[in-house]
């Protein structure tokens, strides 16, 4: 993870996936959002955007809502469960705006239904 910051300036977590039209975390997050924590207290100085992203079903304004949900929900347990400081991190949710996969098909509606560290 921190080699893909470093290089892209982003990791993404298709590790962190959502089921369509809901924000929360599934059980095999956990693993995923401990690595992003250790990142976080290895590097005490780091500080994140947490970006939501959605598929392309739905109403737009609906999807930047909950898509903003999905970066929250991964927040909420960084800094709860992980005690990283709120003050390191900031959410943001982006909808349908920047698929990795096309939304034609069950599959790449599923990859588009992530959540990606950015660095500030």
């Amino acid at each position: 993870m921190k080699t893909k910051l470093a290089a892209d300036g982003r990791a993404v977590f298709h590790s962190i996936p959502f089921d369509f039209d809901r924000a929360e975390l599934k059980l095999e997050s956990k693993s995923q959002i401990a690595e992003m924590a250790a990142l976080l207290k290895s590097n005490p100085t780091l500080k994140i955007f947490i970006i939501g992203h959605t598929d392309g079903k739905g109403e737009f304004e609906y999807n930047i809502k909950l898509s903003g949900k999905r970066a929250t929900a991964v927040a909420i347990v960084l800094t709860k469960d992980h005690e990283i400081s709120a003050a390191r991190i900031i959410t943001r949710g982006l909808g349908p705006l920047a698929p990795v996969a096309t939304n034609r098909t069950e599959d790449g509606r599923e990859k588009n239904r992530r959540v990606e560290l950015v660095e500030q």
